[in-house]
């Protein structure tokens, strides 16, 4: 069992390609996951990446974008162990999922900025 292990979700109510247009943006990884280098092992389209995780940690990582409803949930995984020789800081878990929510709650704020409640999402059918 990898030593970080996060498992986040977050509807947010606007298509999966919305979604999956702010995944796609390279800058944008390095704005969420800082410390983290990653390499895209599979490009899902809509249905989001996976990547292989190097830097603070070693691992995997992976968006899943879900069509929900009106909308589209978000799965977020991180498996991860520290880079060889290296420890994992105290609290290491819970500061990703953390992390993994601040950036779910700052992507459902500027999506669905606008929208109003009750109402479907732009571009849904």
């Amino acid at each position: 069992m990898p030593s970080v292990d996060v498992l986040d979700e977050i509807f947010l109510a606007v298509p999966p390609a919305s979604v999956a247009a702010v995944f796609a943006d390279p800058l944008a990884w390095r704005r969420f996951w800082p410390d983290l280098r990653l390499e895209v092992y599979a490009d899902r389209g809509a249905e989001g990446l996976r990547w292989t995780v190097g830097g603070a940690l070693v691992g995997t990582q992976e968006v899943w974008l879900e069509p929900m409803l009106d909308g589209t949930l978000l799965h977020y995984f991180l498996r991860a162990d520290p880079p060889p020789g290296g420890t994992v800081r105290p609290g290491e878990a819970q500061r990703r999922q953390l992390a993994a929510k601040r950036v779910g709650f700052a992507l459902k704020a500027r999506l669905e900025a606008g929208r109003a409640p009750g109402c479907p999402p732009p571009g849904a059918d």
